[in-house]
């Protein structure tokens, strides 16, 4: 091929890209593409900013090769149709993808950049196994985690690709849009304490996280006050990592195992969402409705004003850092769902503005879990936040972290049982509903 538009969309790093490096093997020249799409960038100003990261770090790493990244803005089949036009593409290279939105993508380019005679061609590599690849017998996805488990650990994997020494671009097309531009106009009113973006930061982290961290993994993960996760997950999320040599990083080493399967759960979501689009927007397996529709106590939880000391320092985390501990976020979906009886797509809405590593099969696959219409074999499996605060926070260091107020309280798990008298110098809120007995 002469001229391949390679666009970049949830996948933005050279190390193991394998659209990027069909691109440089099969074309003389390469034009690297994003496009700014508001619908998205409107969404989460969180994620904006830790987008705008990323494809800072993208652009110097393609010029270290020789290349470039050619910003566009507007309707991404539109505009990559135009660049194609611009440039006589003969194909136009990406990632596969699962979300209704990149389903629609798909189709808009293949039918734009068809009528400019570009092939569109998709390649993997936001997962680890591919959506469909791997199927039980006489299903087009499986429903439950464990047998799709044991199925990821034994199928083969493809070989990670090493990053091209050369991207091939002369005579770059212009820019239509820049990255301040975006940040001025999508990435205000962001959390305090959000983690910056990038490949070279993603790649920082996994050395350390594999080297240093992951032997102790299996022990702490679920300690609140630990925090012994990875933080890994903005940089798959956007594709700053590749989830792919994460988990084979993590196999080779004789602890790596129960991390490897949070990203085989991870890859469990993708291809639930590839086989239901609508995990987002419907019930995966319907329960009949009946939920409360109470504003006030909506609010309450978003601001992590509920009373409920555990269930507010996990929304607090999320306000301040645009990130939660996962057990956090399994306490305070269950909270909303179970206990305030709230539909969960209105948690899921909050979540996804938010979240930095909002992801539609994560984030909607997790909210269903948790809330009894999803994947959950034990739909009716209801968390308790007390006792969760007790098993995961027993000393309440991390209430003590986000809930400031509640420092100097010996049980910051239950301040409604102060003395009348010590509770006004609290500012503090009474628990929304009762705190159900025997918790």
């Amino acid at each position: 091929m002469d001229t391949v538009i390679m666009l970049f969309t949830r996948d933005l790093r050279v190390h193991d890209n394998p659209a990027l490096a069909a691109a440089c093997e099969r074309a003389r020249r390469v034009v690297p593409l994003f496009v700014f799409d508001d619908a998205l960038l409107a969404r989460s100003p969180n994620r904006t900013r830790f987008l705008l990261d990323a494809l800072d770090d993208l652009r110097a790493e393609l010029r270290r090769r020789g290349g470039g990244l050619v910003l566009r803005r507007g309707d991404p089949a539109v505009e990559t149709a135009r660049l194609a036009r611009e440039t006589g593409a003969d194909a136009v290279f990406l990632a596969d993808d699962v979300s209704p939105y990149a389903r629609r993508r798909l189709a808009r380019l293949e039918e734009l950049c068809g009528a400019e005679g570009a092939e569109v061609v998709g390649h993997p590599g936001l997962t680890v196994v591919p959506p469909g690849e791997v199927t039980p017998a006489g299903g087009d996805h499986y429903k439950v985690f464990t047998p799709y488990w044991r199925a990821w650990s034994a199928t083969s994997w493809r070989a990670a690709v090493p990053p091209p020494k050369r991207v091939p671009l002369s005579d770059p097309p212009a820019d239509k849009a820049t990255l301040d531009d975006i940040a001025a106009a999508f990435a205000k009113d962001t959390s305090p304490k959000l983690a910056k973006g990038g490949e070279r930061r993603g790649r920082a982290r996994v050395r350390a996280w594999l080297d240093d961290h992951l032997a102790d993994y299996d022990g702490v993960h679920d300690a609140l006050a630990a925090d012994g996760t990875s933080r890994l997950s903005p940089h798959l999320r956007f594709g700053c990592v590749s989830p792919l040599e994460l988990a084979a990083g993590a196999l080779r080493r004789p602890d790596g195992e129960p991390y490897a399967r949070q990203l085989a759960w991870r890859d469990f979501h993708h291809q639930v969402t590839a086989a239901f689009p609508e995990i987002g927007t419907r019930d995966y397996r319907p329960r009949g409705g009946g939920w409360h529709d109470d504003a006030d106590a909506l609010e309450a939880w978003r601001e992590g004003r509920t009373g409920l000391p555990i269930v507010d320092a996990g929304m607090r985390q999320l306000l301040r850092e645009g990130r939660m501990h996962n057990r956090a976020r399994m306490i305070t979906a269950s909270f909303l769902t179970r206990d305030l009886k709230v539909d969960w797509r209105e948690g899921l809405a909050h979540f996804d503005r938010w979240l930095v590593d909002g992801d539609l099969a994560d984030n909607a696959g997790n909210w269903q879990w948790v809330a009894g219409t999803g994947n959950n074999p034990r739909p009716d499996r209801v968390l308790n936040p007390l006792r969760q605060a007790a098993r995961f926070d027993p000393r309440g260091e991390y209430v003590r972290r986000y809930v400031p107020e509640l420092a100097d309280v010996p049980d910051p798990h239950r301040p409604w049982r102060l003395p009348p008298d010590e509770r006004g110098g609290i500012d503090y809120p009474p628990p929304v509903i009762e705190p159900p007995a025997g918790r």
